[in-house]
Formats: structure tokens, sequence, C-alpha cells
């Protein structure tokens, strides 16, 4: 995992290739049982990407001649990775809008946000045109829309007992089936899913 040091010289708390997996109590049923890659944390705010919600009937093929990037007839010859590639609900904001999280062996310049050793972020048409031209990153997930917090507002939701967080990694993210990402994801921390209680606000 790549260390991030705060501008003050000491460890930084903020939250960046981390993830946030809600708890029972959580209130806001946008982000009931969610699991979420932390993108970008600083004192201006959050945003990531919810990671188990898998977008209802559309696929990669799907999205790649909706944005005009395939033509229809191209479709059979997408290579079998794009046809499989997930296609997640991201979150709330921007939901038209593409974020597509990925391997490091893939970059373009001004565009790719390294988070950590193994996971980084483009969010431009260039890297679904590479993907769809069989140029794309070796592993990728493709999210519609994310997830935001204002500044403060995602330090207040932890102090409140709606989040526990642990270290993301590449095969969570990339290689493990959505619906089994809540599970995994608290087994990290060392909870038993079976364990919690729907009151349980400590963990």
């Amino acid at each position: 995992m790549g260390s991030h040091i705060s501008p003050y010289g000491t460890d930084s708390t903020y939250l960046d290739g981390q993830l946030l997996v809600a708890m029972p109590g959580m209130m806001d049923e946008r982000f009931a049982r969610a699991v979420i890659f932390i993108c970008a944390h600083s004192s201006e705010g959050a945003m990531g990407i919810i990671l188990n919600r898998p977008a209802a009937n559309v696929t990669m093929p799907d999205l790649l001649v909706q944005l005009e990037i395939l033509p229809e007839v191209e479709r059979i010859r997408l290579p079998q990775k794009v046809e499989t590639m997930q296609v997640l609900v991201g979150g709330p904001v921007e939901t038209s809008r593409g974020f597509v999280l990925h391997s490091p062996d893939f970059h373009l310049a001004q565009s790719t946000l390294p988070i950590d050793d193994s996971i980084c972020l483009t969010a431009t048409i260039d890297i679904l045109r590479a993907i769809a031209a069989g140029r794309g990153p070796e592993n990728a997930v493709l999210a519609l829309g994310y997830a935001g917090w204002g500044a403060g507002q995602l330090e207040t939701e932890m102090q409140a007992n709606g989040w526990l967080n642990c270290p993301a990694d590449a095969e969570l993210v990339f290689n493990t089936a959505a619906d089994l990402r809540y599970e995994m994801a608290l087994r990290r921390i060392g909870i038993e899913p079976a364990m919690l209680s729907m009151e349980a606000g400590h963990a």
C-alpha cells in the first residue's frame, strides 16, 4: 500500500485506498450494506466508488455502443474480458459519468490518478476507447457515478459508527463477485457477517 504523509509531517488520517464498509445501523438507505473504495480524501471532503451494486440491465458492450465508442456491428468482436467487465452503480453523484478503477498497467497523462500501488482511477472517455480496442488495463471495473462527502462529513459519519474501514486490495476490487464483497470486506476487518445484529451500533 502506498503510505500517505500529511503536510504536517505525521501519518495522514485520510482514507485514500481504503474500503468503507457500512454498518447495519447505516441510516442512509443509499449506502445500506455498501462497500466503498475511497479514491480521494482530504480536508475538503471525500469521493469513492460503491463496489457492490451491479448496474441493472447494463453491460459494458451496451455502454460502448450507447457512447458511440463502438458501432453496434462491432460488438461481436469485443474481447471476452470486455464482454464480462463489471458495470457498477458507483454512487448517487454524476450517475451518467463513467469512472474506471483499474490496474496500474494503463496510464493516461493528466487523466489517470494512481490511488495506491495496485489501483488507479481514470474518468475520461479515452480509457473506454482503449478498452474497446483491446488496449485497456489488465483489470478494470466501470462505475456509473460516485459517492461524495463534503468537508468533515465522512469523519462525522465514522464517529457515529456508520462506517468501518480497512485497507483495500486488488483481489477484492477486481476479482471478487460484487455480491460477495460486503462479506469479504467484513472478514478483512475481522467481523463474521452472521454475528452482526441489525441494531449493532458498536463493532
